[in-house]
């Protein structure tokens, strides 16, 4: 479905961006590539449509997972489109732009005005009522979005799918639904459903433990990084009158982490680059039995502001974090053994938001102003006992978290990518990429038949 995108832009004709969650994790890309490619097969010959990956085109090296998936079923990087190479706002203010949202159905703020532009959306989260947009929505509750692009495409063109798109679903669901693990949970019968059928249509396709495996290591390899892409990875931000946490989830051995050179030197650049008062890594790793092992580093200047981030977390019931002091010789970090591995990053960020509540109300001060006195820790332990019924129930969806959708991955932008400039491709640009996507479909396609 070739069409110059130069000559729909005369007609006045919408460009289709397929868009995935601005994480962008695994799940998103592969539902975007993949729900753009039947749709370009299937719909008549003048439709256009794009996949677009809601990162800027550097940060996809921090994916391991996704740069090694791609590399695997040979989609070249070079044909992507990013979301900084695409200019949305100016081709929905032209009246050219409609967008179908895979794995997410909420945009963030910075594009709430391209919510009347979005024509479908296709997840496997709870639906937020208050915030979707008034279109056609399409949610079930599976492990992986991937799953109902699959039965999209089985259930509308079944002749259309190749080797090189099934093998992208079928890892997807797989890493997604840890590795259809029973004792997991995460796994549907519907993600166990199509994964068969994946399997039974293309019997070559590898062994579950093999791309789970592969794809896991891909995922948690952290080697050759740097300390700020390893803490940018994996990231989520809080920010609550004035005060900006950053909370990363950093896939090594904490002891390791604490030993990288330079490291204190790191954290201090990074919170001052991206203005951050407070740094809480949860580093994860597996031990020799394959069970996960969490712990905890805050890294904080503000005596005051650390100490109530401790103490909360420290004498934190709901959920008991069972944390055990580790050594560290670096000023201004703390470091945790995390004793009950079941909390994970998502149900820390609201004992986090807790222990922000019990500072600014130990400071008695008002929203935005700056800290002018010191907290002892008995302060924090009269807060804590005065918070601790009421506080975390009482958090609002906007001061905690973002709205839905809940991603493995927080977004890496913190602003909106099209503040660097104009996109830096051209219509005509935009089209090449996709006569290339359809090209290396085609001659996969050829390949595998032979």
């Amino acid at each position: 479905s070739e069409f110059p995108i130069f000559l729909l832009l005369q007609e006045s004709r919408p460009l289709h961006v397929v868009l995935g969650n601005e994480a962008c994790d695994l799940d998103s890309v592969v539902s975007a590539l993949a729900l753009a490619f039947y749709l370009a097969k299937t719909t008549e010959a003048e439709e256009v449509f794009v996949p677009v990956l809601n990162i800027k085109r550097s940060e996809l090296p921090l994916r391991g997972d996704i740069v090694f998936f791609l590399q695997k079923v040979h989609i070249p990087e070079s044909i992507l489109i990013f979301r900084d190479e695409i200019d949305l706002h100016a081709l929905h203010q032209a009246g050219q732009l409609t967008l179908i949202l895979v794995d997410h159905h909420i945009l963030p703020k910075s594009d709430t005005a391209l919510e009347e532009a979005v024509a479908e959306v296709l997840d496997h989260r709870p639906i937020e009522q208050k915030h979707c947009p008034p279109c056609h929505v399409s949610v079930e509750l599976v492990g992986s979005c991937a799953t109902l692009v699959t039965e999209r495409i089985l259930q509308g063109a079944p002749e259309i799918l190749d080797r090189q798109t099934a093998a992208l679903l079928h890892g997807t669901i797989i890493l997604d639904c840890v590795n259809m693990d029973l004792k997991i949970g995460k796994a549907t019968p519907k993600d166990s459903k199509y994964v068969e059928k994946l399997e039974a249509l293309f019997p070559d396709l590898p062994k579950r433990n093999d791309i789970f495996d592969s794809l896991q290591k891909a995922k948690f390899d952290v080697s050759g990084l740097t300390t700020e892409q390893m803490l940018r990875k994996d990231q989520k931000t809080i920010y609550r009158q004035g005060v900006k946490v950053a909370i990363s989830a950093v896939y090594m051995d904490l002891e390791a982490f604490l030993e990288r050179s330079n490291l204190l030197a790191d954290l201090h650049a990074f919170c001052q680059a991206h203005s951050y008062d407070v740094l809480v890594a949860m580093t994860i790793f597996f031990n020799t039995h394959n069970e996960p092992v969490r712990q905890l580093a805050i890294f904080c200047p503000h005596v005051a502001l650390r100490t109530t981030i401790c103490g909360v977390l420290e004498c934190s019931h709901s959920p008991p974090l069972k944390l055990t002091p580790a050594s560290s010789t670096h000023p201004n970090l703390h470091a945790y053994l995390q004793g009950n591995t079941q909390v994970s990053r998502k149900k820390l960020l609201p004992l986090l938001q807790e222990a922000l509540s019990v500072y600014f109300d130990s400071m008695k001060i008002p929203s935005g102003q700056p800290e002018t006195a010191d907290v002892s820790r008995e302060q924090v332990n009269k807060e804590l006992d005065r918070a601790s019924n009421s506080l975390i129930s009482g958090l609002s969806q906007d001061e905690e978290d973002p709205p839905l959708p809940p991603t493995p991955m927080n977004s890496l932008v913190d602003e909106c990518p099209l503040d660097q400039g104009l996109p830096k491709l051209s219509a005509e640009a935009v089209f090449e990429k996709c006569s290339q996507i359809s090209l290396s479909q085609s001659t996969t396609a050829s390949l595998s038949k032979k």
